[in-house]
């Protein structure tokens, strides 16, 4: 049985973990594989996918999870990027398989199900990691260290969007009416807003929530709104949308001596998407210029606070240290399951037409 951080056959400190990625389409190609490839200590060694992967031309593909199970003892981390439907079975398979995974958000559809993982991650004794790559965006670092600096004071109010103008539909498993395939911006987008809320500002105890379906034709929600109370008196209202014809600042965070306003989304993901890699043939990786900068300050007193870098590659490489040295997960599994502890209570408001105590 390997320990946590242990790889599944023995390995050099200079020898790469190998890595199993089950998924290939825009979480697999745009975010996993090129972050996988970047980070110092792992290697790309196979990818589960029909496609061709012009891309990685060296790397090892197949056509089924179940072609990696029987070579579990060559590979050190499965990483499941596949449709949400799948995360639970998947994870289930690999972590029987002896090995260490990491799944892309929502690990699960329900707060039992990511429990349930998170057991059985602990009786194997492996490591099971949740992709929430908007904890290293480049305004969510700032505000985070803006708020442990003390620039705000004491924070009363948080308001954080992901908001989008696509009136049209665009079909595929994620705009699904089928409960299976757990569809919608709520699990989507909120996976998202709500673990930032909760990792800034700790436990929610109350959600309220209004989940609506707008567009013509669309089978899932695609405008919701969650309000959380935190244990620490914190109010988050959290928008995700994509039927936003003008868009609302990404935070407004709101306290007891300033406010801090940003607008516009971190650059990564549209690096990604052109074919970018971080590294050291992209320096300035996650930057944006002066006129992307947010506002500190209150009343008709601002100035604009540089935006830090944003850093997608720090996940894996948090990854790759917590399979060799055995440090904490970036994101384990149990902080899931409380945020989907938050996802389902908001389903429940929206439905009830009330508030939830947690």
């Amino acid at each position: 049985m390997s320990t946590p951080g242990t790889p599944s056959t023995p390995r050099t400190p200079r020898t790469p973990l190998r890595v199993g990625l089950i998924g290939y389409g825009l979480a697999g190609s745009v975010f996993h594989a090129p972050l996988i490839a970047a980070t110092e200590g792992l290697v790309l060694d196979t990818i589960v996918t029909s496609r061709p992967v012009k891309e990685f031309p060296d790397v090892t593909t197949v056509a089924s999870p179940d072609d990696l199970w029987p070579r579990a003892a060559e590979l050190d981390l499965i990483v499941i990027a596949s449709p949400n439907r799948t995360h639970v079975p998947l994870a289930t398979a690999a972590l029987e398989a002896g090995l260490p995974v990491v799944v892309d958000k929502p690990l699960a559809g329900t707060a039992a199900e990511a429990r349930a993982l998170a057991a059985l991650a602990q009786e194997r004794g492996l490591l099971l990691s949740v992709f929430q790559n908007r904890r290293w965006d480049n305004d969510f670092r700032t505000l985070r260290s803006l708020i442990d600096a003390g620039e705000l004071g004491t924070v009363q109010r948080f308001e954080s969007r992901f908001e989008r103008w696509r009136p049209q539909p665009k079909g595929g498993w994620r705009e699904s009416g089928d409960p299976e395939e757990i569809g919608g911006l709520l699990y989507d987008l909120g996976s998202h807003l709500v673990d930032q809320a909760l990792t800034l500002f700790g436990p929610a105890l109350q959600v309220y929530a209004e989940v609506d379906i707008r567009r013509p034709g669309a089978e899932v929600d695609d405008d919701s709104f969650i309000a959380l109370t935190h244990a620490g008196g914190v109010r988050s209202h959290l928008w995700m949308s994509a039927t936003t014809a003008l868009l609302g600042p990404r935070f407004r965070a709101l306290g007891s001596a300033a406010g801090y306003v940003k607008y516009g989304l971190d650059p990564q993901e549209a690096a990604l998407r052109d074919g970018l890699r971080p590294g050291p043939g992209s320096p300035g990786w996650g930057t944006e210029p002066p006129s992307a900068w947010g506002h500190l300050g209150a009343g008709d007193s601002t100035r604009p606070v540089p935006t830090l870098p944003g850093d997608y590659p720090a996940y894996y490489a948090a990854i790759a240290r917590a399979l060799r040295d055995g440090t904490p997960s970036p994101v384990t599994a149990l902080e899931a399951a409380a945020a989907l502890d938050v996802l389902e209570a908001a389903r429940v408001s929206a439905g009830e037409g009330r508030t939830i105590v947690l």
